[in-house]
């Protein structure tokens, strides 16, 4: 049964708008006009979420109902209602998670922000919020977003057979290490691991569903990430394997235990290698070591980090592969150095 609400068309904004914000509007319908001899009004198509009324007008059957051919892109679901030039600026992309839209709207649509998320939300009919993307801040590199339309922030991500917990507005989750965090997926089998760098299970959780590890020790300072991490080991029942530490990894970090260490952090990096050496077993082990580099010292600098710090622990280096994870910034790459790090 296709349901309808039937309204005086002066109302039909506001009904649309809270249709959307309340996720009862059925997207795969067109919103019409109906006529009777007497006055005409709008028909806003409606699913069995919007209970039996709608702001005192009741839900009716429709008959003959009308299906649009969906648009391709987003700026052909604006294109009734941005000029040329604020289409022009519409982006490109965006990014899921779970249920929620991330996106980057540029200050040029400042008061076009709400459609561009109605029009998101039409196109993802499975989705429920749409957050506005502002960039990072802080010590423990959490996003700026700004919530535009949905009630909650708080998803679970399925990724590579692997569920994340997380509130996109707490944590950042990064598209662009997808490849890596696959990669992950195939290493560590029997080994003991340590990630210096746990955050919500981003590199390690993939690790322990996928490859037997022995063991692993995510270590997490931010509060918030470290409460999601234990989640996400419950969700994907690795109880048995992954020991969660909430504590800085310079001091955190066991010594002489790991098999191979996960650095998955970028910025201060560096400062935290000899903790990372120190915490592989006696005989050595791996690096993953990551950085975010000047694009004409990616194949230098990193690989001179970590001899440095090798070095001062009386340790030899074998340089494995230095591995471009993406584009951090104009100029700016960034990568994960594998290194064998041995007496």
């Amino acid at each position: 049964m296709y349901r309808i609400i039937r309204i005086p068309p002066e109302k039909g904004e506001e009904i649309r708008k809270k249709a959307v914000r309340e996720h009862f509007l059925d997207t795969e319908r067109k919103i019409r006009k109906f006529r009777t001899a007497e006055n005409a009004f709008l028909e806003i198509p409606v699913t069995e979420a919007a209970g039996k009324s709608v702001e005192g007008f009741p839900v009716l059957e429709q008959e003959n109902p009308e299906f649009p051919e969906k648009p391709g892109s987003l700026k052909e679901y604006l294109k009734d209602f941005l000029s040329e030039a604020e289409l022009a600026c519409v982006p490109a992309g965006w990014q899921i998670l779970g249920d929620i839209i991330i996106v980057s709207i540029p200050e040029a649509l400042e008061d076009k922000k709400i459609r561009i998320a109605e029009a998101l939300l039409s196109m993802y009919p499975k989705c429920r919020t749409v957050v506005r993307d502002l960039g990072i801040e802080g010590q423990f590199r959490q996003p700026k977003r700004e919530l535009l339309l949905g009630t909650g922030t708080e998803t679970i991500h399925k990724e590579h057979g692997c569920f994340f917990k997380q509130d996109v507005t707490k944590v950042m989750y990064s598209k662009g290490n997808l490849e890596e965090r696959k990669r992950m997926s195939r290493l560590g089998k029997g080994e003991v691991i340590v990630d210096m760098f746990a955050g919500i299970g981003y590199f390690s959780i993939p690790m322990a569903v996928h490859s037997s590890p022995e063991k692993i020790t995510g270590i997490e300072i931010n509060p918030e990430s470290f409460a999601y991490l234990k989640e996400n080991i419950r969700l994907n029942r690795v109880e048995e394997i992954f020991i969660p530490v909430c504590g800085d990894c310079s001091t955190a970090a066991p010594e002489g235990t790991a098999d191979r260490v996960l650095m998955g952090y970028v910025g201060t990096t560096h400062h935290y290698l000899e903790p990372a050496i120190k915490a592989l077993k006696k005989s050595g082990g791996i690096l993953h070591y990551h950085e975010t580099v000047p694009d004409s010292l990616a194949r230098t600098r990193p690989q001179e980090r970590i001899r440095k710090a090798a070095y001062a622990l009386g340790k030899k280096v074998e340089i494995l592969e230095t591995r471009r994870i993406k584009k951090y910034s104009p100029g700016v790459l960034h990568v994960v150095v594998d290194a064998r790090i041995f007496e």
